[in-house]
């Protein structure tokens, strides 16, 4: 049950309204999480502005929904989980993928350190040492995209904070199990 309330969109006002009406055009619905985040437009607008931004970042958008999963398995955020691993089917990710980002690894080396370094980052306050800035960075990732995944991960921490306080009652397809990583 949500603990804080979601905003009905054929009652929205304003430029709340005008976020909503583009939110369903992309998406064909406005999420839950949407709708709870615009209890306050200047959150609402503030996230929806650095989600654009960085959609036009280097990291792409499958590299982006595995960030996100990780993120969101370490703060243990059921409805980023279930939207996260939809959205990453979406943009081509297999299950296993979906699995493995939430246990911050992938098969490819670049792509594991980046979930390994978002794991740090959450797990650490964003207090990451010398070494993990030079494993990133060995991996193949520039200081543009190392800020990038710091932004991702920011981004990703609003909401799963959000989710978490108002008990976002989740409107995406459960997240795969973790049994299926074993």
């Amino acid at each position: 049950m949500n603990r804080l309330p979601t905003l009905d969109p054929a009652a929205a006002t304003g430029k709340t309204k005008s976020l909503f009406a583009g939110i369903e055009a992309r998406l064909g619905m406005v999420p839950n999480m949407i709708r709870v985040l615009a209890n306050s437009p200047a959150a609402l607008e503030s996230y929806l502005a650095l989600n654009s931004a960085l959609d036009r970042g280097k990291l792409g958008a499958p590299l982006r929904e595995r960030v996100a999963l990780a993120v969101a398995e370490a703060n243990g955020c059921g409805y980023c989980l279930a939207a996260h691993s939809a959205i990453g089917q979406m943009v081509g990710l297999a299950e296993s993928e979906l699995v493995d980002a939430r246990l911050a690894r992938a098969e490819d080396t670049k792509t594991d350190a980046a979930l390994k370094f978002a794991r740090v980052l959450v797990e650490n306050r964003g207090r990451v040492s010398d070494e993990d800035l030079d494993r990133v960075r060995a991996a193949g990732y520039s200081d543009a995209e190392i800020t990038g995944l710091v932004a991702e991960v920011a981004l990703n921490l609003l909401t799963n904070y959000l989710n978490i306080t108002a008990g976002t009652e989740v409107d995406f397809p459960q997240a795969p199990s973790l049994t299926a990583a074993a």
